[in-house]
């Protein structure tokens, strides 16, 4: 990894322990992102984007430890086969234990989770050490930015940092579905 990214990442986690919104590459996308046990960032967020609180938010990590406390436990054969789709561009939901902040949760007993295989995104997890919001870079309703130069002006007044890199090689976001089911909320 560059020095330079490698400072980037250090200034972008920064900027999350300091409670701020920051926009990064994803798989397929950029992201908004934030602190999801920071209440006011993810208020701040919410705002930035016009978007309801009701909605719930993804939530992207390195690897499974540091989400496992937010879900409860499902079967095993499923929890097999969603560990096999990961690290990837597939987000899960799963049922929500009481640790699962409700301004993450929303109007739902859920919880949306992706172990991402973008490797800023996974580095910044990482550095930062716990998982961070992931939501589109966009207004609400609006379409995403696929690079950091496409962030339109009304979320760059508003946010606190961009992690500059490029995005991954998918043409939407990535799939969502039901982590007991399996059924597919959002395909790819």
């Amino acid at each position: 990894m560059k020095i330079n990214l490698i400072n980037a990442i250090h200034d972008a986690v920064t900027c999350l322990k300091n409670g701020g919104v920051i926009a990064y590459p994803t798989e397929a996308i950029y992201g908004l992102g934030c602190d999801p046990f920071n209440k006011k960032a993810v208020q701040r967020l919410l705002k930035i984007k016009q978007r309801s609180i009701e909605k719930g938010l993804i939530l992207i990590a390195t690897d499974w430890e540091q989400v496992k406390a937010l879900t409860l436990p499902i079967p095993e054969e499923r929890m097999r086969k969603i560990q096999a789709s990961w690290p990837g561009p597939y987000t899960w939901v799963f049922p929500a234990s009481p640790k699962a902040p409700p301004w993450i949760t929303g109007n739902f007993e859920t919880i949306a989770l992706r172990i991402t295989d973008h490797p800023i995104a996974r580095q910044l997890c990482r550095q930062f050490g716990d998982p961070i919001v992931s939501t589109s870079a966009n207004l609400a309703g609006a379409l995403p930015a696929k690079t950091a130069v496409e962030l339109p002006d009304s979320l760059l007044a508003h946010i606190d940092f961009i992690l500059n890199g490029q995005t991954g090689i998918l043409e939407t976001p990535t799939m969502i579905a039901d982590a007991i089911t399996g059924e597919i909320l959002r395909a790819i």
